[in-house]
């Protein structure tokens, strides 16, 4: 049987490749609807964010409840004359106030690896919770052991802390967009301020009331605990093991974080990379100019106003509280400008960190140079000068604090734990310092106290701006180890590589 086939018409022929070409752009406008959708409103990111930002608040409550109950606890001020107090001199509660950092470098930059590598929520739960139980254990401490039990009991607050800040930073770089990441990132880093303000003030309260300064510890550390266990329920490491989150903010979310990074834990740790890196080296010294003089003004100021300025308790808590007050106004005020900036990309990230950290940390300097050399016959001008000192450092929040993730999104737990580390040895130093220095409460002895804290501030961001980078760094993808490397050449990586 002979079939013809003159008179057959001609089938197109099928393109696979034009069809397959038609597909990813019917998909990527699909994922792009959802990118939009997932990106608008509120999501499981924002709350998220709420559980660190809540966290960071708790974490500062519990550091400063310190700096205004140890004022009560050396020498009874309150309105009850029946709650007992230690009579420490001011070494001793310097020690006491420098003791948490003790403990709080240890743990640090095992805190970024750890968090990197088997997921921040966990270990940022935990933190909170212990170092609240903990907390709540102060007046028992002082009790049976005075200065060196409280001492040591600050120490394990500290390690326990340390856990905090490379938890949540590698947090925020898990589930926060770049373009979102000026904005979310300061919320969460302004919970320091809020944590301070509400310590402050709410401290200075309770220690004026008839439970006295016992008050203080069992208030702040219960709250932390009920924190710790509410993200242990509601948070995740990532947005694909929430169990709430929408199918749209997931691609939103995971397909923004894909342009910048990659699952870190599969990636070796670039410690040699990172550490002759130039802009890390100077990010860690500007971290260490700003705890220097953050936490002078933190555990001292208090001091300072009872002291020197002569307020009583109740008004030394909630002035000590004012200064963080404006500076958590300020940090909003800032993020927007920030934001407005790069939206209409009138600079570039690198530009915007180290301007708002010259805010942040020459603004201070200057105000402080003031206070050292001006009368100090009217208190509310001092007042006023710490005010802007503190209010004015907000600016680090778009500067270098979010730098760790401009850095590496792949390690920026691992970076914040290390400069985080090595910033907390001056967070030791800074308090010691005082109890040398101080020791009449005299105007001249301050004046060197804030003259320090001013160089430091000068210094610090004078290295940033000179060595600085606001782009991500080549050793944020160091060569993955894989099965097939493994496989075909038996290393890690080709031979090639």
């Amino acid at each position: 049987m002979v079939v013809s086939i003159s008179n057959a018409k001609l089938v197109p022929k099928c393109n696979m490749s034009e069809i397959q070409q038609q597909f990813n752009s019917i998909k990527k406008q699909i994922d792009l609807i959802r990118s939009v959708k997932g990106g608008a409103g509120l999501g499981i990111r924002h709350l998220q964010v709420v559980l660190m930002c809540g966290g960071i608040t708790l974490a500062f409550m519990l550091r400063v409840d310190m700096s205004v109950g140890i004022v009560v606890m050396a020498n009874n001020t309150g309105s009850n004359p029946d709650i007992k107090d230690y009579g420490w001199n001011p070494t001793e509660t310097s020690t006491i106030l420098s003791s948490f950092f003790w403990g709080y470098i240890t743990t640090q930059v095992p805190a970024g690896w750890l968090s990197g590598r088997y997921g921040a929520k966990n270990f940022l739960a935990a933190a909170l919770f212990l170092s609240g139980a903990l907390t709540a254990l102060t007046e028992l401490a002082a009790d049976l052991g005075g200065v060196v039990l409280m001492c040591a009991l600050r120490i394990l607050i500290g390690m326990v802390q340390g856990f905090i800040y490379p938890s949540t930073n590698t947090y925020l770089a898990k589930w926060i967009p770049p373009e979102e990441k000026g904005r979310m990132g300061t919320l969460v880093y302004a919970g320091a301020q809020l944590g301070t303000i509400v310590a402050m003030a709410v401290s200075g309260v309770l220690a004026n009331s008839a439970a006295g300064w016992p008050s203080i510890f069992y208030t702040f550390g219960g709250i932390s605990v009920l924190w710790g266990i509410l993200i242990f329920f509601l948070g995740a490491d990532k947005p694909s093991s929430h169990k709430y989150i929408s199918k749209e903010e997931q691609v939103y979310i995971e397909d923004s974080l894909n342009k910048v990074s990659h699952e870190a834990e599969r990636m070796p740790t670039p410690w040699i990379s990172i550490l002759s890196s130039m802009p890390f080296i100077a990010l860690a010294i500007v971290h260490c100019g700003q705890n220097w003089g953050f936490y002078t003004l933190l555990t001292e100021m208090p001091t300072y106003f009872s002291s020197v300025l002569g307020f009583d308790i109740q008004s030394d808590g909630l002035l000590s509280a004012l200064p963080y007050l404006v500076m958590w106004c300020l940090s909003f005020i800032f993020s927007w400008i920030g934001h407005l900036i790069e939206r209409k990309n009138w600079m570039t990230t690198g530009t915007i960190r180290k301007v708002f950290n010259s805010i942040g940390h020459w603004g201070p300097g200057l105000a402080l140079l003031i206070l050292s050399f001006i009368e100090l016959e009217d208190p509310t001008v001092a007042v006023a000068l710490l005010t802007l000192t503190v209010g004015l450092n907000s600016g680090i929040y778009l500067g270098f604090q979010i730098n760790h993730i401009d850095l590496s999104p792949n390690f920026s737990g691992v970076l914040m734990g290390m400069t985080n580390g090595l910033a907390a040895l001056t967070s030791i130093i800074a308090p010691l310092i005082v109890g040398a220095v101080v020791k009449n409460n005299a105007p001249e002895e301050w004046r060197t106290i804030f003259l320090i804290a001013a160089g430091f501030y000068f210094i610090g961001n004078l290295i940033f701006i000179i060595f600085g980078k606001g782009e991500v760094q080549p050793w944020n993808e160091p060569i993955r180890l894989t099965k097939e490397n493994e496989a075909n050449y038996g290393t890690a990586a080709p031979p090639s590589a």
